[in-house]
């Protein structure tokens, strides 16, 4: 009898490239992830379908997306995003149009942003030369800081007499939730140990419940090492001694702007990838770079696609692919370590000669990964 052949796992993935270099970069993830498939021999499969919502479609109807957007996607397995944001279009509608309109609308409350030091990428530290440098910020993705409470009043009383009121939402329920998670986390991986970033000296609110409730979860996790840090200190912290953290977990804004100095010190925001999770799949989750649209070299064929395609990889695992994951993962390191390197990390490569080059290492062994070579500091 002939052999049978394997029994094809479709997901079925919603592209959303939104506005400048998201087109670019979702496109060259898609062409990585189909790259996967191929090699699969036929275990899995992507069925894509692509929607062009953003500022361009923003300039056509006066909305980021339509209406019924998120019931357009609720029934696909994941979502892949690009960026948003454009001159045209103030920052603020943009982002809370689609972006953040998605994620809340789907519960996606947890984001995860792997700071990951590659081969062949210099870093601005110095200790990244000669100290194994691996962390992973986890980001309350739901409330906090971007909770969208507040508003603009008097302003009748004419120019200068106008207020504004921004509040931050913390609950037990979303403390506790991202909280696990971080533990969660910190179990599987070699240094097991959760840092909470805080500012309760200066916000005796908010900030006070999120550190009774770290403090609550964190006994239910007696293997687990952890320690407590005021926003400014870890972001010193982030700079002086990143050898010692492994997890850190922190409200909507700080995991923030932490997440894009730990991107920064591995080389570039272009290398960094990210998930936001609906961690009970009641919605889809949604995988994107961290870097933002990039007008000034948009549509130059010049943008790295690391972020987006580490931001594919994170996909596979979150389907339960670990080992199409990681060599993906894999296939990045070989990919930057053999030189191929776009302008943000002082290369010349195009982003189609990067695609090219992951693809080709698809499937190559770690031992292929060379040894990071030393880098010249500024930090």
């Amino acid at each position: 009898m002939p052999p049978t052949q394997p029994t094809t796992q479709t997901f079925r993935i919603a592209a959303i490239p939104g506005d400048g270099v998201g087109t670019e970069v979702v496109a060259a993830g898609r062409e990585v992830l189909d790259a996967v498939a191929a090699r699969s021999g036929g275990r899995i499969a992507f069925a894509w379908e692509e929607f062009d919502w953003g500022s361009d479609y923003y300039a056509r109807t006066g909305e980021m997306m339509p209406a019924d957007g998120l019931d357009q996607l609720k029934d696909f397995d994941a979502l892949y995003f690009g960026a948003v944001g454009w001159p045209t279009v103030p920052d603020h509608v943009s982002l809370w149009g689609l972006r953040l309109k998605i994620c809340q609308g789907f519960d996606q409350w947890a984001n995860v942003r792997p700071v990951h030091f590659l081969p062949g990428v210099q870093s601005p530290l110095r200790k990244a030369d000669s100290t194994d440098l691996d962390w992973v910020v986890v980001r309350e993705n739901s409330e906090g800081e971007y909770a969208g409470l507040g508003g603009r009043n008097l302003a009748a009383r004419g120019q200068g007499g106008e207020v504004a009121i921004q509040s931050a939402l913390f609950t037990e329920t979303g403390c506790e939730r991202i909280m696990r998670f971080a533990f969660d986390l910190a179990r599987t991986r070699p240094r097991k140990k959760v840092s909470s970033v805080t500012k309760s000296n200066a916000q005796q609110y908010g900030m006070v419940l999120w550190d009774d409730v770290f403090k609550r979860v964190a006994k239910d996790y007696p293997d687990v090492e952890t320690e407590s840090v005021l926003v400014d200190a870890m972001s010193a912290k982030f700079v002086l001694k990143p050898e010692d953290l492994s997890v850190v977990v922190a409200s909507n804004l700080n995991a923030d702007i932490l997440s894009d100095l730990g991107s920064a010190l591995a080389g570039s925001l272009g290398l960094a990838a990210s998930a936001n999770l609906n961690p009970e799949r009641r919605y889809p989750s949604m995988f994107e770079p961290v870097h933002g649209s990039a007008p000034d070299i948009a549509g130059t064929g010049t943008c790295n696609p690391i972020g987006a395609i580490g931001s594919a990889a994170l996909m596979l695992r979150h389907f339960g692919l670990e080992a199409e994951a990681g060599a993906l993962e894999r296939a990045i390191e070989l990919t930057t370590a053999s030189g191929a390197l776009t302008a943000d990390v002082g290369g010349s490569a195009t982003t189609d000669d990067v695609t090219a080059a992951v693809i080709a290492h698809l499937g190559q062994d770690d031992a292929d990964v060379e040894t990071r070579q030393p880098t010249t500091a500024t930090v």
